[in-house]
């Protein structure tokens, strides 16, 4: 060891291990940096408990905008792009990764390290982000304080008799091939379906727009990942307060859903909102605050 390095600081410590500390603080000051422009993260509001937004398949944080003007005044309010969504680095896109629900878990388990959260997160998902929160709460469920699921499935697949998913295998190896030769035939026959509305509608376009500005490789990879796991056997092993919120005409979830999450999910609250399609934060998002507020104003059951 050079002698300058052997020597004390002004603190009877060695320079040394200054030295070391400062280059520990400086990887860790980068990977947080990394993983902020990775995943595109904004926190807005600086004061109150976090609200930690998660967006579904072919969306990005935008989605959320009419919601977050709500609870501008009290909550820390925390929107990001998973990879290869949205302005999410798309160099950082991994196919092995994000063949697996687990990778995108894995981008919330970042965020959170990255901005020091440690507990009383409540997680805010969109379809596909209820299974990840879920498995989020489960490998770390002291970080969640509860969890709020908006047109949330285990699983979209159908396994008669005891389970309908709503669709069949070949229908969505089908949705799959359609991506691969005509993958602006496929947004466009994909968002009015998913919005429950006609393709001129304000929502529909939206959503076109979005799936259409997705890189295609990484869209392909998200999609197969959402639309063919199976989550039915994680749900007992949720230890966290979960709000479900589910619309009665859902193209891509079949209202029984609702009642088997309520049933397979301890200490959960079923709430179903009236209306058509599967982005009920897009299409009313008045429904979807006033069920937040109602929640988050309620006591936790006791699990």
């Amino acid at each position: 060891m050079p002698e300058l390095l052997q020597r004390t600081n002004d603190f009877g410590g060695s320079i040394y291990q200054d030295y070391k500390n400062l280059a520990l603080f400086q990887k860790q000051s980068e990977t947080i940096i990394n993983i902020i422009d990775r995943n595109n993260v904004h926190v807005e509001g600086d004061t109150g408990p976090f609200l930690l937004y998660a967006h579904g398949f072919g969306c990005s944080q935008q989605m959320w905008n009419r919601i977050t003007p709500t609870f501008a005044s009290t909550h820390r309010q925390v929107l990001f792009d998973y990879v290869g969504s949205g302005k999410s680095n798309l160099a950082s896109f991994n196919v092995t990764r994000y063949s697996s629900l687990q990778g995108y878990v894995q981008d919330i388990l970042d965020i959170c390290d990255a901005l020091n959260l440690q507990n009383e997160v409540t997680f805010i998902g969109h379809s596909v982000s209820a299974n990840i929160g879920l498995l989020a709460s489960i490998a770390r469920p002291e970080l969640f304080d509860r969890l709020i699921l908006i047109g949330p499935s285990p699983c979209f697949l159908n396994y008669p008799p005891d389970y309908l998913g709503g669709f069949e295998t070949e229908d969505l190896i089908d949705l799959l091939s359609l991506m691969d030769h005509n993958y602006i035939g496929w947004a466009n026959y994909l968002a009015p379906l998913i919005a429950g509305e006609t393709q001129d509608s304000a929502v529909s376009g939206e959503l076109t727009d979005s799936f259409c500005s997705t890189d295609p490789v990484a869209a392909r990879v998200f999609a197969k990942t959402t639309f063919f796991s199976d989550n039915r056997t994680d749900l007992p092993r949720v230890s966290r307060p979960c709000l479900i919120l589910q619309n009665r005409h859902d193209n891509l979830v079949p209202l029984p859903i609702g009642d088997y999450l309520h049933e397979n999910l301890q200490g959960s609250t079923l709430k179903i909102l009236d209306v058509s399609g599967h982005c009920a934060h897009m299409s009313y998002p008045s429904l979807v605050i006033e069920a937040i507020h109602e929640y988050l104003n309620a006591p936790q059951p006791h699990l």
